[in-house]
């Protein structure tokens, strides 16, 4: 009697289709530093922060680039990746993470079976990144995300060469940081002026994705001003579909010439692979960061001191407004610059400086881009009533940094 297959293989067909279902049932937005290649460097961990506090910096000054003429495009982009690629290095960063105890190591019946030689309760966790070097004393733009937490950070550039890296200054909320690395004839890319960029314009990616080396991939700018993406606090991303992979975090996004357009950040992806949606931090931003952190240490924003909560149709007509314009003040900071200014939970904010408030998010970036101190005219609706009130804005609290999760 002759035999068939097909009984075996309906398990292996079953399995298949149910892991195609699940993947495709939870897509994510992932940042997109990935763990490093076996042959990822390492060393003995090395104190990276640097003393800001005691110190003064002047600015980096960057190469700023010629805006690009629209013509008909090449047919190779290696002019463009060799004035580029130099510049952008892979970023090894490496922290130590306490492990936790088996419960049956706290009982003295079992620890005398080691004696002096316990486990040790701590391990090295690596993982792998990428940066741009933007100024001739070796200042790097790389991703918050990539360096979080770091006990050592190593910068290899193409050439071969290998240093430890300084860490300047970060910024979690744009999730931009600033390294230096002390190397001569140090490579350095050309920043272009983002308000230019337009869509349709071709974009290169750079970067080290998976560990397999420096990559280039190429693609147009798909968007401009991407926000509500949930990634960060102050969101305009560049978007393109060069394809960004992990890895390629904290890289260079550039220009048909070789400009730089954007720091590679986050991908929109189903699998944890590029599907042609990735998300820069426009150079111009990285730019402004680059020059706080430097100069200051740290990124000064101003603040208003309350929560704000989106203002829908119906909580609109609640507050007899006609359309969902403006904010609804959810909370206020106790002893902040909105409560001095005397607003109140409930009030329905309106109007900043005479501009009406059409998208939060985009006028909670607008104030924090002003100096603290500045004097702010506010319109508000409270129990129906519009009222005028005067603000100063206070500085930004920093946020506090989240203790890595043990591993």
């Amino acid at each position: 009697m002759r035999r068939t297959l097909l009984p075996y293989l309906w398990p292996v067909l079953i399995g298949v289709l149910a892991a195609i279902v699940l993947l495709n049932a939870f897509p994510q937005l992932i940042g997109t530093s990935a763990p490093p290649p076996p042959s990822a460097p390492s060393s003995t961990p090395a104190l990276v922060q640097s003393d800001n506090e005691n110190q003064s910096r002047e600015a980096p000054e960057v190469r700023q680039a010629e805006p690009i003429t629209r013509q008909q495009g090449p047919a190779s982009y290696a002019q463009a990746v060799e004035r580029a690629a130099p510049a952008v290095v892979n970023i090894y960063s490496s922290r130590v993470v306490e492990r936790e105890e088996h419960p049956l190591m706290s009982d003295p019946f079992f620890r005398q079976f080691f004696g002096d030689d316990l486990p040790s309760h701590q391990r090295m966790l690596s993982s792998l990144g990428s940066g741009v070097i933007v100024s001739d004393d070796g200042y790097v733009l790389t991703n918050h995300h990539v360096i979080r937490g770091a006990d050592q950070i190593q910068v290899a550039l193409r050439d071969g060469r290998e240093t430890l890296a300084e860490v300047i200054g970060t910024d979690p909320e744009s999730d931009l940081a600033v390294l230096r690395i002390d190397l001569e004839s140090l490579p350095v890319i050309e920043l272009t002026d983002t308000t230019r960029v337009a869509v349709g314009d071709v974009s290169l990616a750079i970067g080290n994705p998976f560990g397999v080396g420096q990559t280039v991939t190429m693609g147009i700018i798909s968007a401009t001003g991407r926000s509500h993406l949930g990634l960060n606090a102050y969101e305009d991303f560049i978007q393109t579909d060069a394809a960004i992979n992990p890895g390629n975090s904290g890289g260079a996004l550039v220009n048909a010439e070789g400009a730089l357009v954007g720091i590679n950040t986050a991908i929109f992806s189903r699998s944890g692979g590029s599907q042609g949606i990735g998300f820069a931090i426009p150079a111009n931003l990285a730019r402004n960061i680059l020059d706080e952190l430097v100069t200051r240490g740290r990124v000064i924003r101003g603040w208003m001191g309350i929560e704000a909560q989106e203002l829908n149709q119906e909580l609109a007509a609640s507050f007899g407004l006609q359309t969902p314009a403006g904010v609804i003040i959810a909370g206020v900071v106790p002893g902040g610059p909105a409560d001095q200014a005397g607003l109140q939970p409930g009030d329905v904010l309106l109007e900043v400086d005479g501009k009406p408030v059409l998208d939060p998010r985009r006028t909670m970036s607008e104030i924090a881009a002003k100096e603290p101190g500045t004097r702010l005219p506010l319109t508000v609706v409270r129990g129906g009533e519009r009222r005028d009130v005067t603000i100063e804005l206070g500085e930004r609290p920093t946020p506090k940094p989240r203790r890595p999760n043990r591993e």
